[in-house]
């Protein structure tokens, strides 16, 4: 396993410097889910908020270009694309988002937190009818390009 890199000699938390490394395409995709019954499911569109997929596919995409507001030793990227997918099951929502950069650091984190802030809209749009929705699977699915190469989960 490799030492973590957000740490210095003393153990104290720091922002890894990137100057040194070359810009290159980076991309990750990120997964969450959202548990819910199905007579929650069953009144998505009758939702007096909104279409809460639709809001939560916009809060994801935000959600990715702020990230490093959110998570303190994140770099601030300057991100080329994002998106979020939600997709209805008879078990809750699948939500998959996506993110690509041209930096000398990688995106994954910019995917994840799109993938939660998005899992988390649909619970906050959807709270009223269900205090019992989980939030539950979020992870990375992939990411491609930098040092470390590609990951494939």
């Amino acid at each position: 396993m490799s030492k973590l890199s957000h740490y210095d000699d003393t153990g104290s938390a720091r922002m890894v410097d990137v100057s040194g490394k070359a810009p290159a395409v980076r991309t990750a995709k990120a997964h969450a889910f959202v548990r819910m019954g199905p007579e929650v499911i069953g009144q998505l569109a009758d939702n007096p908020k909104g279409d809460p997929l639709e809001v939560a596919r916009i809060a994801g995409i935000m959600a990715a270009k702020r990230t490093s507001e959110l998570i303190p030793m994140c770099h601030p990227l300057p991100l080329s694309h994002a998106s979020v997918t939600l997709s209805i099951e008879p078990s809750g929502i699948r939500i998959e988002a996506s993110a690509t950069t041209a930096a000398a650091t990688g995106v994954e984190m910019e995917a994840m937190t799109a993938a939660a802030v998005a899992a988390l809209t649909v619970y906050d749009m959807t709270k009223a009818l269900d205090k019992g929705i989980e939030i539950t699977d979020v992870f990375l699915i992939e990411k491609t390009g930098g040092k470390s190469g590609d990951y494939h989960r």
